[in-house]
């Protein structure tokens, strides 16, 4: 893995269509908003079944729109070639094949007691990274000093984990079974989410914690829904940092002929 790799992310999307040339799915979206993928992008797909995930490379063929049937709207699509080779992933590196590895972001958890405490926290959060993108140092790995939070809120003590992939409206993670007990009793959590050197600090959210389960290495696997409830002016600002972040590695990925 080359060092200093911009983190990879990875969606959640249903499937669509399948041809004897191509796969329609939904294209990836954050918080509502479909993100812009240009033809020609470059992708590690995976597919799980239970335990068993296989992967395989493909490109965008096309962009679409695609009906819902009796829904009011359409859904943004994307046409993936028909991948050549499939592989299946061990269970210890599932997101790794001989030929791509997906570099998960890092997460850090804190158990969120009191939801309201968060609205200034977030407030600081965007003006520290806005500040930083406005000395154009975005690009740059920041120092640990500076990308470290200005302002907790009421919170117990952090864990890590990793962000396994994002959805519409929330996010899954993945905390090892050494700190899965910070996770016990938890419904509420404050995050900062580790996109740099794209976005020069992490980006701080509210998250509910909806579902958990144990996977076969006893770490847990949990379901969270972002939450902007007590502070809705940051959602907008975690929709444009996400789809910065992506633009950002879709053309850094472009140019050096490798993966989004």
């Amino acid at each position: 893995m080359p060092e200093g790799r911009s983190a990879d992310l990875v969606w959640r999307v249903r499937l669509l269509g399948v041809s004897d040339d191509d796969v329609t799915v939904e294209a990836p979206n954050t918080l509502g908003k479909a993100l812009h993928i240009d033809k020609g992008t470059s992708f590690v797909a995976a597919m799980a079944i239970g335990q068993n995930r296989w992967m395989f490379r493909t490109t965008v063929v096309d962009r679409l729109e695609m009906s819902m049937g009796r829904a009011a709207y359409d859904q943004p699509a994307l046409r993936l070639a028909m991948p050549e080779h499939v592989e299946r992933c061990s269970r210890r590196n599932f997101y790794r094949i001989s030929t791509a590895e997906v570099k998960l972001p890092t997460v850090e958890c804190w158990p969120l007691r009191d939801p309201g405490s968060a609205i200034a926290a977030e407030i600081a959060n965007r003006s520290l990274i806005q500040d930083l993108q406005n000395q154009e140092i975005t690009g740059i790995r920041i120092d640990e000093r500076l990308a470290r939070p200005v302002l907790l809120p009421d919170v117990g003590p952090s864990f890590k984990a990793q962000l396994l992939n994002v959805g519409g409206g929330g996010a899954g993670i993945l905390v090892d079974r050494s700190d899965a007990m910070g996770l016990d009793c938890v419904r509420c959590l404050w995050l900062r989410i580790d996109l740099r050197p794209d976005i020069p600090a992490p980006i701080a959210m509210t998250a509910r914690c909806v579902h958990t389960h144990i996977d076969s290495g006893q770490n847990t696997y949990a379901g969270l829904a972002f939450d902007f409830g007590f502070n809705p002016s940051h959602r907008e600002f975690v929709v444009a940092q996400i789809a910065r972040y992506v633009e950002l590695l879709v053309q850094k990925r472009s140019r050096g002929s490798g993966t989004a």
